[in-house]
């Protein structure tokens, strides 16, 4: 199901409006809504040879392992919104460093999104699960959590590209 899908009315101004292929559109007032993934950072947070996982507090995916990250706010930089993520999650200060890659997280609440992921260092604050976050661990190459331990569907594969790094290295 898509972010659009049994939109009637218009957000703006409550006329009924149409459904246009990739957006929907407003004939009274010309208001236009497109369905765009909604942007997110994460990170790898890997120290001493061990990577940064919480369990999530809140659905969805309540009591999942969870890679540290979160939304964008409007008009933030990815690389801001990941230090402030990190920061309002874990308590830790991080470095964000080499970019991993995207990842698109299909039905989250109805929205698709679009996973922007990078390795980070800590650098210092002092560790405390907070915000949406019940409780942080540190997992080594082989303790991570199983594949229906983590809370998205990406995260198989970013887990195992990591320990893969980890272990050419």
């Amino acid at each position: 199901m898509g972010f659009l899908d049994g939109w009637r009315f218009c957000s703006r101004c409550g006329v009924e409006g149409e459904h246009r292929g990739d957006h929907f559109g407003c004939n009274a007032c010309g208001h236009v809504v497109w369905a765009n993934p909604a942007p997110a950072v994460q990170a790898l947070v890997e120290h001493e040879g061990r990577l940064l996982l919480g369990r999530r507090a809140f659905d969805p995916s309540a009591g999942l392992w969870d890679v540290p990250g979160g939304f964008l706010q409007e008009e933030e930089h990815p690389l801001e919104a990941l230090v402030r993520e990190l920061r309002e999650e874990t308590g830790l200060e991080i470095e964000p460093r080499k970019f991993v890659g995207v990842w698109m997280e299909p039905g989250y609440e109805g929205r698709t999104v679009l996973c922007l992921t990078w390795d980070a260092r800590v650098t210092g604050g002092a560790e405390q699960a907070a915000d949406d976050v019940a409780e942080l661990g540190w997992f080594g190459p082989e303790e991570l959590p199983p594949d229906h331990e983590l809370a998205f569907a990406h995260f198989p594969e970013l887990l195992r590209l990591w320990r893969r790094r980890y272990e050419q290295a």
